[in-house]
């Protein structure tokens, strides 16, 4: 085998290469089925559908528009990349934290409480936001470790308690004449995050700031922590197996629960990166758990479950679903884009068995060459 080859077989071997040609095809089988549904509703605006949701901010002619709207996609990135990297966390310690919606919802209700009620500065309320939606994060680790409790079943009754109990705490801060709560511009610009320049190179979209930056940043200390340093290693330990784990001296149920307590850290900061922008405000009367969580499993999910692959499939998830705004609403709701979403997120599960399909045709491939060069 000469060198060009064997270079070649070693790059397809490669995880982190079968990972992203692997999310490529979803994304592409993904939007092709996506296309084939908009065909099926009205066949006439297909093409213009789908081009509209790819395209998203590049919708408008003018390069101002096309920054600034490309901003306000950023922010809500960041977002979801928080929550991302909350769900990847807790997954490579062999915990699905279906909990990350729940713990996003308490960062949002602690950041704005602090802001509103409190008057707090942006530092001290992302700090709350942190620390409480940890801390919820850490009562199903708890459970988990000390009775057992599977932590898809605690997480998903803590997701309503906490939407519940932030709805009525945020009644307090309640606007009078809407259901939503007081303007952060107007309540108190201390709590707002500092936008260090960057909204300037988003054509003065004040709602970009340093929260884009911290998110990125979290991102690398993720994969630096599981990946360079020996308490990610106990932590990938406990989670691949806990017994094995105890026996090696490793404290597992106190990895179990520091695992879910950063897991919802994550959650919690990700709310406090989006509402402490100001870009939006909490409706107090909602009955549903906001989808940012959720979305953290599919961005989490097509990026690998690898923290930098985590940070490009976010941004992917989040340009779609924006690009959905742009759709001809006479022939199509703009949820399409979530459809063509969880046609994506769903195929992700298809990762597995390509990578297992793709290192069986090589291994049969090397069988056949090493044969061959027998016979010779």
């Amino acid at each position: 085998m000469n060198n060009d080859s064997k270079k070649k077989a070693g790059i397809l071997r490669n995880n982190a290469f079968q990972t992203i040609i692997a999310s490529l095809l979803c994304i592409v089988i993904g939007l092709l089925i996506g296309y084939v549904v908009l065909l099926i509703i009205n066949p006439k605006g297909a093409a213009g559908a789908i081009t509209a949701i790819l395209k998203n901010y590049f919708y408008y002619p003018s390069q101002k528009a096309m920054l600034k709207y490309m901003g306000t996609t950023l922010v809500k990135a960041s977002a979801l990349l928080m929550c991302s990297l909350s769900v990847l966390f807790a997954y490579k310690v062999g915990l699905f934290n279906i909990g990350a919606a729940g713990q996003y919802v308490v960062g949002a209700g602690a950041s704005l409480y602090f802001a509103l009620k409190l008057g707090m500065p942006w530092y001290v309320c992302m700090i709350a936001a942190i620390v409480i939606a940890a801390l919820i994060g850490g009562v199903s680790g708890a459970l988990k470790a000390y009775f057992n409790v599977n932590e898809v079943i605690s997480c998903i009754m803590l997701n309503w308690i906490s939407l519940y109990v932030v709805n009525m705490l945020l009644t307090q801060i309640k606007s009078e004449s809407t259901p939503y709560t007081v303007d952060l511009s107007s309540g108190n610009k201390s709590a707002l995050l500092p936008n260090c320049g960057l909204d300037e190179i988003f054509s003065g979209n004040k709602f970009v700031s340093v929260g884009l930056i911290i998110s990125v940043v979290m991102a690398i200390a993720v994969w630096v922590l599981l990946e360079k340093t020996k308490f990610g290693f106990e932590l990938r330990a406990t989670g691949m197996n806990k017994n094995a784990a105890k026996y090696c001296g490793m404290k597992e149920k106190r990895n179990t629960i520091v695992t879910m307590m950063i897991a919802g850290g994550l959650a919690g900061l990700g709310a406090a990166v989006f509402y402490l922008s100001g870009i939006e405000t909490w409706m107090v009367q909602q009955t549903t758990v906001p989808g940012m969580g959720f979305n953290g499993i599919a961005a989490a999910f097509l990026g690998g479950l690898n923290p930098i692959g985590a940070i490009f499939s976010s941004y992917f998830i989040q340009h779609i679903t924006s690009g959905g705004s742009y759709v001809d609403k006479t022939m199509y709701c703009a949820q399409i884009s979530d459809l063509i979403s969880a046609f994506i997120i769903y195929l992700c599960g298809f990762v597995f068995f390509f990578k297992l399909w793709l290192n069986r045709y090589l291994d049969k491939r090397d069988e056949k060459k090493a044969a061959k060069g027998g016979e010779k």
